[in-house]
């Protein structure tokens, strides 16, 4: 029995969907193209990852990613530089030296955890906008679909007022979980890039 993602060690885990969301971001072939984010390009899906997470970081630790590529002229190159600094960071025996606080995610807190709490399933969700946007496999680890939606609808009260995603888009009577996921994210799940 294979062991779902959510059960993984946070370095585990960010490896597994880092290497799935790597894999299509490799996969696309027009970074301009239409994604199930109303206002996005396929770039700007890049450009959201690797923007926010260093913002975030930075105003909160003295740890300091370095600067790549920018996402809108080389998404590829964006991704692989965020992408093989998180994998450093995670092999870092040393790594929870590094500590973070913010408001919202705590005092002094490893930044490995941080970066598992708050990116790690940002990365697993983008991927599916990212392969939706360029006709690629959409299919999701479904243990951790059924975690992710399990949890979050449970706190919808709670997290529906942050507007960190959309509101809740019409769920189809035979819908999958992950489209129940999608939909419960302000997307339609059943969603495909305008034909050319």
């Amino acid at each position: 029995m294979s062991t779902s993602l959510t059960q993984l060690p946070p370095a585990e885990k960010y490896r597994a969907i880092a290497s799935g969301f790597t894999a299509t971001v490799e996969g696309v072939t027009d970074w301009d193209a239409p994604t199930p984010v109303a206002e996005w390009r396929a770039r700007d899906v890049v450009d959201h990852l690797v923007t926010w997470l260093p913002a975030m970081i930075h105003g909160g630790s003295t740890f300091r990613f370095e600067e790549g590529p920018s996402a809108d002229r080389d998404p590829v190159g964006a991704w692989t530089h965020l992408d093989n600094q998180l994998h450093a960071l995670f092999g870092d025996p040393a790594a929870d030296r590094h500590l973070h606080s913010n408001p919202h995610t705590g005092s002094d807190r490893p930044l490995p955890g941080v970066i598992d709490e708050f990116f790690t399933g940002d990365v697993f969700f983008h991927t599916w906008d990212l392969a939706r946007s360029s006709w690629q496999d959409d299919r999701l680890d479904p243990g951790m679909v059924h975690d992710a939606y399990a949890g979050m609808s449970a706190m919808e009260e709670y997290l529906r007022p942050t507007g960190q995603f959309g509101q809740q888009q019409p769920v189809p009577a035979d819908a999958t979980e992950q489209e129940k996921l999608f939909a419960f994210l302000g997307r339609d799940p059943r969603w495909t890039p305008p034909q050319a």
